[in-house]
């Protein structure tokens, strides 16, 4: 069980209040969300396993409730949901919490109303690694907004934009020192900005050193 784990407590509603910061993070408890705002995709609301690493970037001054719940079936995989028009209206009475848990249980999964071809996107982005990916650029070759982009590819591959672009760059940088591509060349061509910077994230990322893939 992760160490951040609340095996035993009642399900807990707030409203969570975002200034566009951009956070990621992970916790041993289920949350369910869904956004408060009509300018941001309110229609529908997501659930977050327990243990499962998610970042979100908010709009300025999105207000989105969030229920914090124990694990339990229902909420063990990463979906997202259609959220009735009076749950929109207002915010939610501590009694009803457990309720809305239950309902969120039955509600019917949401299809992402654009697809994201995963294969193109790679197919796009892999021969430019060495240039900035921000998620805004990655979302306009899929035509999507950066926030419906961000949670449609953490509701697909469960990785954000930011995460899957460097398990990219990560992999390409694997096959090209296993090939024998110096440190430094390989850095630049996989979007890092020095031989050491590439080398920090091979050792946190997989725990391998680059001299290992080098003699693989």
């Amino acid at each position: 069980m992760s160490r951040n784990a609340q095996p035993d407590f009642e399900a807990q509603c707030s409203v969570r209040r975002y200034s566009g910061e951009h956070h990621a993070h992970e916790h041993g408890f289920a949350q369910i969300l869904y956004a408060l705002d009509a300018f941001v995709d309110s229609a529908c609301g997501i659930v977050i396993p327990a243990g499962a690493g998610h970042g979100y970037c908010a709009e300025r001054s999105a207000r989105i409730l969030v229920i914090d719940a124990p694990d339990q079936p229902g909420l063990a995989r990463l979906r997202r949901f259609a959220v009735p028009e009076p749950w929109r209206a207002r915010t939610l009475a501590p009694q009803a919490v457990a309720a809305r848990v239950a309902a969120v249980l039955q509600a019917p999964a949401v299809l992402a109303r654009r697809r994201i071809d995963l294969d193109g996107l790679r197919q796009q982005v892999q021969p430019a690694l060495h240039q900035d990916w921000p998620t805004a650029r990655l979302a306009a070759l899929c035509h999507l907004s950066a926030q419906r982009f961000h949670a449609r590819l953490l509701e697909l591959t469960g990785r954000t934009p930011q995460a899957w672009l460097r398990e990219l760059r990560l992999d390409h940088a694997a096959r090209l020192l296993a090939r024998g591509q110096p440190l430094e060349t390989t850095a630049l061509a996989c979007g890092y900005a020095s031989a050491s910077a590439l080398a920090y994230a091979l050792r946190r990322e997989r725990g391998v050193g680059a001299r290992a893939l080098r003699a693989g």
